[in-house]
């Protein structure tokens, strides 16, 4: 009986899919901010004397309940992000919706990297970011971070939770292609 090196890789199978998330609790304090401007843009028309004039009194209130939905809404879209890797692509959701939404075909990637250290300054800020520099990034928190770098020489970054073992999965992913799935369908 012929024995066999055992695959020193075995425990460490890459999952079918793997899936990541990373929180900011901070940002329920502005979306309660934004929902106190609306109260107040509410209170305002329900409970105003109207003596001060039609014009003035339509733009307290609608300026209110706008700056109101903008923050509430703005701020709630990046609570939270949530990362899926499989087979064939990486989907980035943001916020409870799951919009604003990217996804990357591993076909577009060449490469993975681990940032441990990405901070919202670098980046101008939280939420969905440009720089051209840097490229685009998700940026929910401060903390570790998952860095794409894709084939026409783009970056996108991804601050996740477990951003190593999301590098690791990508690399295999790389490393070992998925078959081509079936063809689409043409519509005729």
């Amino acid at each position: 009986m012929r024995q066999y090196p055992r695959d020193q890789h075995a425990d460490k199978r890459t999952p079918a899919v793997w899936t990541g998330r990373a929180t900011n609790r901070v940002q329920w304090l502005a979306a309660t901010a934004g929902a106190a401007c609306m109260a107040l843009g509410i209170t305002i028309a329900v409970e105003s004397a109207w003596t001060s004039g039609i014009a003035a009194l339509l733009m307290a209130v609608i300026g209110c309940v706008a700056a109101g939905l903008l923050v509430l809404f703005g701020t709630l879209a990046f609570v939270h992000v949530a990362v899926k890797v499989d087979d064939r692509a990486m989907e980035v959701r943001c916020g409870h919706i799951g919009l604003p939404r990217r996804r990357i075909p591993l076909s577009h990637v060449v490469g993975a990297d681990f940032a441990p250290s990405v901070n919202p300054r670098q980046w101008g800020g939280w939420g969905y970011r440009w720089r051209p520099e840097k490229g685009t990034a998700v940026i929910v928190r401060r903390g570790e971070g998952l860095v794409l770098r894709l084939g026409d020489g783009r970056m996108f970054t991804v601050t996740v939770d477990d951003a190593e073992s999301a590098v690791r999965v990508i690399r295999d992913r790389l490393r070992h292609p998925a078959p081509p799935g079936p063809p689409a369908a043409t519509g005729v």
